[in-house]
């Protein structure tokens, strides 16, 4: 089966292939492993949720990809077990899963899509592309087009909010956040916001205590799972903006994290938090 990957500006890859293996794929793909949760979900939003014979760690969402089998997780994969389930596409992250990975399961002869969002752009058109795979394209296009009307929306509502400097914490110790180029940024953009570091080089990079101090962000937006209450540990450093109004915020990671649809969800979040922050400069 002749196959070409071709991976546009904005990082969404798709293959070129054979007629032949165009026509069989007309029938929509009837087997489907996922191997990562993004994608799972994704692929359940697309109505190919049925479809997916397998997956790997950490599928969790939503409540019908527990069920699923697991062949590995984001490092490795079980080939034999894979093998062993025939699936007729694979889905692959193209910066995540392992390229060994990728090309061993080719030279198994399976047919693998990989796929990258880091734009909230993509979302829809991943959807759709699922959805012409699957043979679930009517599901998908629904779904697609809900989550562009929700994110335009929100563009429309903030568009002309009063600026507000974030400072993104994905985690504590040590403590990490994201550049300009992480879709989290892009919708602190579209809420209004600006990310403190978002001219750092490294899409997730680690900060010192003090950096983030001399910064002085209006807003601090914790999506850190392992506190439920990120204030306490700024507490003390109330020379911080954030910390002298109280606009220290903690969110639910999967809403902001997780390149799928439920960013319309965590957006919202975000900009309900830099309104509440806007409001209290005006008491």
């Amino acid at each position: 089966m002749l196959r070409v990957l071709i991976c546009f500006a904005f990082g969404l890859c798709v293959s070129i292939q054979s007629p032949a293996a165009e026509a069989q794929e007309r029938t929509g793909a009837k087997r489907i492993v996922s191997l990562a949760p993004h994608l799972t979900e994704l692929a359940f939003t697309a109505g190919a949720g049925s479809h997916i014979v397998a997956t790997v760690e950490y599928s969790d969402y939503p409540n019908e990809a527990r069920t699923i089998t697991r062949i590995g997780d984001a490092f490795s994969i079980d080939f034999e077990r894979l093998l062993a389930l025939s699936p007729d596409l694979v889905l692959a992250w193209e910066t995540g899963t392992p390229r060994q990975t990728v090309e061993r399961i080719r030279e198994l002869g399976l047919r693998v899509d990989t796929i990258e969002i880091r734009r909230l752009a993509q979302i829809a058109p991943v959807l759709r592309a699922l959805g012409e795979h699957a043979g679930t394209s009517q599901i998908a296009d629904a779904a697609a087009a809900r989550f562009e009307r929700e994110i335009q929306a929100l563009r429309e509502e903030y568009r002309d909010r009063e600026p507000v400097s974030v400072f993104l914490q994905i985690n504590a110790r040590p403590l990490y956040t994201v550049n300009g180029e992480h879709i989290m940024s892009e919708i602190v953009s579209l809420c209004g916001g600006t990310n403190v570091f978002a001219d750092l080089n490294a899409l997730a990079p680690t900060v010192g205590m003090e950096a983030v101090i001399a910064k002085n962000p209006r807003v601090i937006l914790s999506t850190d799972e392992s506190t439920d209450a990120p204030a306490e540990q700024w507490e003390r450093w109330t020379s911080m903006r954030a910390v002298r109004e109280g606009n220290i915020f903690a969110l639910p990671p999967d809403d902001l994290s997780r390149p799928t649809t439920r960013l319309a969800r965590g957006a919202r979040a975000v900009c309900q938090a830099l309104d509440e922050a806007r409001q209290k400069k005006s008491r």
